[in-house]
């Protein structure tokens, strides 16, 4: 049997038949790499942190999928202008998550916004705006080109990251705002762009196997980007070991 993939919700307003309706949406280049790489995807909705637990008995491996920013209120941040999408609930629920998994060294593979979440859920911080505080723009791609590359992310040849990809460089799509500033405890920085924005983050304890990238493998999967099927297909093979030992 295929390992079971839990991925990470937005909660976006849709138009139904009985008019505009909040959802639990997942895009379906997430769920589309999952299963290539060999997984069975299964939607998370944010429920009660209480439930991460129970939840993390049923899966073998996590995608903490990307989406809107992090309240600031949980890392001791400031609002600001260019913040969207802030939904305290879903945060909550998704730092239950990350520290449930810690604890049971669950396969995670953390994206853009879940590498956030993982950094905040440990103790981390972020910097609010990349424009406003470093001046660079170069991470802000939307529309078709998000499934091109067009930053160079230079990485730590002995992080997780870099041993999944077999390279220590990546040509990637940054869609994002907001970035690492601390880095929380049990955590390095292992990867970064010629601007100094943190894109990699390796765990001090290698034995749990998280990939956690700031860019979005799912988008440049759909052209069969080498480095980005190789990470869900890390994430798939090491939630497949985990599914044959709880077994």
């Amino acid at each position: 049997m295929n390992p079971i993939i839990g991925i990470t919700s937005r909660q976006p307003v849709i138009k139904t038949s009985g008019g505009e309706l909040e959802a639990h949406v997942v895009n379906k280049v997430y769920t589309d790499a999952v299963i290539r790489a060999g997984g069975t995807p299964i939607t998370l909705p944010p429920v009660a942190p209480s439930e991460a637990s129970r939840i993390v008995d049923r899966i073998d491996g996590l995608v903490l999928s990307g989406g809107g920013d992090i309240d600031p209120s949980f890392y001791g941040g400031k609002p600001h202008d260019d913040m969207y999408a802030i939904d305290p609930r879903r945060d909550e629920f998704e730092f239950a998550l990350v520290r449930e998994a810690q604890s049971r060294k669950l396969p995670v593979l953390a994206i853009c916004r879940g590498l956030q979440v993982l950094n905040v859920a440990l103790g981390g911080s972020l910097i609010e705006d990349i424009p406003s505080e470093i001046g660079s723009t170069d991470h802000s791609v939307r529309g078709p080109e998000v499934v091109n590359c067009h930053q160079t992310v230079k990485i730590e040849p002995d992080s997780l990251v870099a041993a999944a990809i077999n390279n220590s460089e990546a040509c990637v799509n940054s869609i994002h705002h907001q970035a690492v500033r601390q880095v929380a405890p049990g955590f390095r920085a292992a990867g970064w762009t010629s601007d100094g924005v943190v894109e990699v983050l390796d765990p001090d304890d290698h034995s749990w196997p998280i990939l956690a990238v700031q860019w979005h493998p799912e988008y440049l999967a759909v052209e069969d980007d080498e480095a980005s099927l190789a990470l869900f297909a890390a994430l798939v093979e090491s939630a497949n070991h985990q599914a044959n030992i709880t077994q």
